[in-house]
C-alpha cells in the first residue's frame, strides 16, 4: 500500500511522505522502549531497590518525554501530506485522465471516474491524518516490545513473536472480508449512481410513456441490489472482526500463560514475573487497535488502488517534436485495422484518401465501422494496424492541440453546456470576437433561434441544451464548426433525425462549410449523399465500394442496393384508418 501512496503522491510529496513516515515509526519505537522501561522501574520497586528504581525512573521520564513530542510532530507530518494530498489530486488526475483517449471514457469508466475523484481521494486523505499513524504504530509498538524483551526474558520474547504471524494471519483474513464487502458495495453504488444521473436526465422521455410516477426499474433494481449488497457486505466483516478481536486476547492469554509456567517452574520469580505480564499487557494493546483498524485500512487501500488504477492507464503518446503537415486538409488511411477489447475486428484493413476541400460521404449498414473511422481520425483510439493520416502526417506523430486545431466535429448527439447560446458557440474557438461568433451563428441559423428568444444570445440553453430542440441544438454545433475554421469537419449523420425546417438551416452551413473545408460525412439522406465527391461503401469493416453517385449506381452493387431502398422509403406514407 505505501508504494501505491507513493505513486499518487508524485515525486513532489515524496520527501513529505518519508518523512512522515520516519516521525511514527520513532514514534512507536519510543512508545516500545517506554514500554519495557516498565519492567527494570517494576522489578526495583517490588524489590526495594529504591535508587536504582529512580535511576530508571530517570530514563522512561526521558523517553516518556520524547514520546509525547513525537505525537504532535508526526500529526502535523500526518496532516501536511493529507492537505497536499486532497489539493493536488483533483489536479493529477485531472491532468492525467485530459492525456487519456477519448474512447476511455465509456459510461462505467466515468460513473467510476467520478466516485474517485470524490470520496476516493477523502478516503486517501483521511488515511494519512487518521488511519496510518496508529496502524504503523501498532505495529511498531509491539515488535519494539517483543525485541527489547529479550534482554529480560528470552522465552517470552519469543513467545511474542510466535504470535505475531497467527495474528498476522487473522488480521489479514480479517481485512480481506472487509475488503471484499467494500468492493461489493462499491461496485453497487457505482451502478446506482449511474442510473440515478440516467434516471434524472432521461425524464422526458420517461414521463412521455407514463413511467414517470412509477420510476424506473433499472434504478430501482440498482438501489434494491445496493441495499442487499450492503447487507451482505455488513455480515461479511462480521467474522473477521470478531477473530481479530478473539486473536488479540488469545495471544495475551498465552502471553499470561507462559509466565505463569516460567514463575511455577522457578525459571521466572513472581516479581519479574509481575513486571513481565505488565510489559505482555503493553504488547497486545496496541494489537487490538490494529485489529480494530484493519477493516478500515483494507477499505482506504481499496480506494488507493482505483486512483492508482486510473493514474497507470495509458495516455497517449506524444511526440517531443510534431511532425510536419505537407498536405494539410488531406485525410488518408492506409490499410487500417481496428478492434474494441472484445477482440473482435471493427475494421479491416481499410485504405482511402479524402483530397483537400472535397467532400466524402460513408455509407453503410449500421456496425460497418463508420462511426470508428470518424473516432480514429480524430484519434480517440490508436489503431490496431496501418496508419491514419491528416494533413499528410500520421496522427500518432502529432501533438493532440495540433491535431484537434485541424478537425472539427459535428456529433449526431450534440451536448451544449448549461450557458449562454454564445458561449457554447464560442467553445469552438474562445479568442473569436463577437462579430465572428454573430457571423457563425447567422450562417448556421442559429441567429432564427436567437431573434425568438427573450434574452437573445444571452439565453441560456440549460444542461445538455434542453431548452432547445434537437435541431436547434445541432445549428448550434454546426456554428461551433464555422466557427473554429478548421481544415477538415467530420459530421456523423448531422441531418439525420431533422426536420424540414432545421435540415434546411443545416444543409446550407454545410455548404459554407464544403466552401472551405474538407467534410467527412456519415449520412443516410440521399441529398447529402448524392452532393458527395466521393462515396466510401463500408460492408462488415472493410471497404466495398467507391466512386462517385453514377458509377455506383452503374456498378449494381451494394450502394445501388443502397439507393433502391431509400428511393423506396422516401415515397412512404402513413395513413390512419377511420
Amino acid at each position: 500500500m505505501l508504494s501505491d501512496l507513493a505513486a499518487i503522491l508524485g515525486d513532489g510529496h515524496r520527501a513529505k511522505l518519508r518523512g512522515y513516515l520516519a516521525w511514527v515509526l520513532t514514534f512507536g519505537v519510543l512508545q516500545g522502549v517506554a514500554a519495557a522501561l516498565l519492567v527494570p522501574v517494576l522489578r526495583q520497586l517490588l524489590s526495594g531497590e529504591l535508587s536504582a528504581a529512580l535511576g530508571w525512573l530517570g530514563v522512561l521520564a526521558v523517553v516518556v518525554a520524547a514520546a509525547c513530542g513525537a505525537p504532535y510532530v508526526q500529526a502535523m507530518k500526518a496532516f501536511e501530506v493529507a492537505l497536499g494530498v486532497i489539493t493536488t489530486m483533483h489536479e493529477r488526475i485531472g491532468d492525467h485522465v485530459g492525456a487519456l483517449p477519448v474512447g476511455w471514457f465509456t459510461g462505467e469508466k466515468i460513473g467510476r471516474l467520478s466516485r474517485v475523484v470524490s470520496s476516493g481521494t477523502v478516503m486517501v486523505g483521511g488515511l494519512f491524518a487518521h488511519l496510518l499513524t496508529p496502524l504503523l504504530a501498532g505495529v511498531v509498538t509491539p515488535a519494539t516490545i517483543a525485541l527489547v524483551t529479550f534482554a529480560f526474558d528470552w522465552r517470552l520474547a519469543v513467545a511474542m513473536l510466535v504470535c505475531a504471524p497467527v495474528l498476522h494471519v487473522l488480521f489479514t483474513w480479517a481485512g480481506k472480508l472487509v475488503g471484499k464487502g467494500e468492493e461489493l458495495s462499491d461496485a453497487a453504488a457505482v451502478t446506482a449512481a449511474n442510473r440515478v444521473v440516467e434516471f434524472a436526465r432521461q425524464q422526458r422521455t420517461l414521463r412521455a410513456f407514463g413511467r414517470g410516477a412509477e420510476g424506473h426499474k433499472p434504478l430501482d433494481d440498482a438501489i434494491t441490489e445496493q441495499h442487499t449488497v450492503g447487507r451482505r457486505a455488513m455480515w461479511l466483516s462480521v467474522p473477521g472482526i470478531l477473530a481479530g478481536g478473539f486473536g488479540t486476547q488469545l495471544a495475551f492469554t498465552a502471553l499470561i500463560v507462559t509466565g505463569v509456567v516460567l514463575a511455577l517452574g522457578g525459571s521466572v520469580d513472581p516479581v519479574s514475573l509481575i513486571a513481565v505480564l505488565a510489559l505482555a499487557a503493553r504488547f497486545t494493546g496496541p494489537l487490538a487497535e490494529v485489529s480494530a483498524l484493519s477493516g478500515a485500512v483494507r477499505m482506504a487501500h481499496n480506494d488507493v488502488r482505483r486512483i492508482t488504477a486510473v493514474l497507470a492507464e495509458k495516455p497517449l503518446s506524444e511526440p517531443e517534436v510534431p511532425a510536419p503537415l505537407p498536405r494539410p486538409g488531406e485525410i488518408e488511411l492506409d490499410g487500417v485495422s481496428f478492434e474494441y477489447t472484445t477482440g473482435k475486428p471493427v475494421l479491416r484493413d481499410v485504405s482511402f484518401t479524402v483530397p483537400p476541400r472535397t467532400m466524402t460521404a460513408l455509407v453503410g449498414a449500421s456496425g460497418s465501422g463508420k462511426t470508428t473511422v470518424t473516432r480514429l481520425i480524430a484519434r480517440f483510439w490508436d489503431v490496431t494496424g496501418g496508419t491514419v493520416r491528416v494533413g499528410g502526417a500520421d496522427v500518432r506523430d502529432q501533438r493532440t492541440e495540433d491535431l484537434m486545431a485541424q478537425v472539427a466535429m459535428v456529433f449526431q448527439d450534440v451536448y451544449l453546456f448549461d450557458d449562454t447560446l454564445e458561449a457554447n458557440i464560442r467553445v469552438g474557438r474562445a479568442d473569436a470576437t463577437e462579430a465572428e461568433v454573430r457571423e457563425a451563428g447567422r450562417l448556421a441559423g442559429v441567429d432564427e433561434i436567437v431573434a425568438r428568444l427573450p434574452r437573445g444570445w444571452a439565453s441560456r440553453v440549460g444542461e445538455g441544451g434542453t431548452s432547445l430542440s434537437g435541431g436547434e441544438r445541432q445549428r448550434v454545433s454546426i456554428a461551433r464548426a464555422i466557427l473554429k475554421n478548421a481544415p477538415i469537419v467530420l459530421l456523423d449523420e448531422a441531418t439525420a433525425a431533422l426536420d424540414a425546417e432545421n435540415e434546411r438551416y443545416v444543409r446550407d452551413a454545410l455548404r459554407t462549410l464544403m466552401n472551405r473545408s474538407t467534410l467527412l460525412v456519415i449520412a443516410h439522406r440521399l441529398p447529402t449523399v448524392v452532393a458527395a465527391d466521393q462515396i466510401i461503401v463500408l460492408h462488415d469493416g472493410a471497404v466495398a465500394e467507391r466512386g462517385t453517385h453514377p458509377e455506383l449506381l452503374a456498378a449494381g452493387g451494394r450502394y445501388a442496393a443502397f439507393w433502391a431502398e431509400r428511393n423506396r422509403a422516401k415515397g412512404w406514407r402513413l395513413t390512419v384508418g377511420r
